[in-house]
């Protein structure tokens, strides 16, 4: 049975389509913001600090994808505010939060009977598992990180390029930045479902990265990083499927290959554009010694 048959026929795949779709959004759209802000690390920390909320929620039977995003967002406001406000290494405090996150979850998941087994579905990924409330709940947090980055776009716009500039002209840069990582931290959460923990840094990253080879204005990077990490993520899916195989590591490999196809090409148009551009150069000369030497 191909991929796209048992697509038609079976409701856990068109499940995972779906939340693979809802992940490409917030991929798509909060990972330029992290490749252009340079926040890799960053969303890095908050992802292994989603396990301890994930642990937690278990321990205390609460959903847990309520306890990875309050998690996410405790952990993304902790490193902003520290880091603004104590003037302290951003990467220590990452590293910090790594680790403290990470420590919580194994205790609290440790001391839930019979859960260690589905542990590895969250460091990993369980897009082929996905319900339909998960579905709906990372659609609801797709929806308000857009609509946080629809409402105060002209301002992250600023703050991203040039924050010394959106400061001097009286922007609230600190809690700007403060709302960008709570973005982040959303982005995060909606992804953990798709490739895990383990690997959300890279989805997060390369479609973004994959987009920008290309250029263009902060809206147009958005748009092509969501329609390369669509892509990725429902080619993924179907190799996953056709050959038996996980589905988060085969959705990351794949956007790596994309993406360095991608570079492959940029260089090759960059290559051919300085030929032709010296090519036209050369012409022009040519063109201007024969006037002058009618001239003459």
């Amino acid at each position: 049975m191909t991929f796209i048959t048992a697509l038609a026929e079976h409701g856990f795949l068109q499940l995972a389509l779906a939340a693979g779709l809802v992940s490409a959004v917030g991929c798509g759209v909060v990972g330029t913001l992290v490749v252009v802000k340079r926040m890799t690390f960053m969303a890095g920390g908050v992802a292994h600090a989603v396990l301890g909320g994930i642990g937690v929620a278990v321990l205390l039977e609460r959903p847990p994808l309520a306890g990875a995003a309050l998690a996410a967002v405790i952990a993304a406001l902790l490193i902003g505010w520290i880091g603004l406000r104590a003037r302290q290494r951003e990467d220590m405090l990452v590293g910090a939060v790594w680790a403290c996150g990470m420590a919580i979850g194994i205790l609290a998941i440790a001391a839930t009977p019979g859960y260690a087994n589905d542990l590895m579905s969250y460091l990993l990924g369980k897009l082929l598992m996905v319900m339909r409330e998960q579905v709906i709940g990372m659609a609801a947090l797709d929806a308000l990180m857009v609509g946080l980055l629809a409402a105060l776009y002209r301002p992250v716009v600023a703050v991203a390029f040039d924050e010394e500039f959106a400061r001097l002209r009286g922007l609230p840069t600190t809690a700007l930045h403060l709302a960008l990582l709570v973005v982040v931290a959303l982005a995060v959460v909606v992804l953990v479902h798709t490739v895990g923990l383990v690997l959300v840094m890279a989805l997060l990253t390369l479609p973004a990265a994959t987009a920008l080879l290309f250029g263009g204005t902060l809206a147009r990077l958005m748009a092509v990083a969501t329609l390369v990490a669509a892509a990725v993520i429902v080619a993924g899916l179907g190799v996953a499927f056709e050959a038996d195989v996980p589905a988060g590591a085969t959705i990351v490999l794949i956007a790596a290959l994309v993406y360095l196809f991608a570079l492959g090409l940029a260089r090759l148009l960059a290559r051919w554009r300085a030929a032709h551009a010296t090519a036209g150069t050369d012409a022009e000369r040519e063109l201007a010694a024969a006037r002058v030497g009618e001239g003459r």
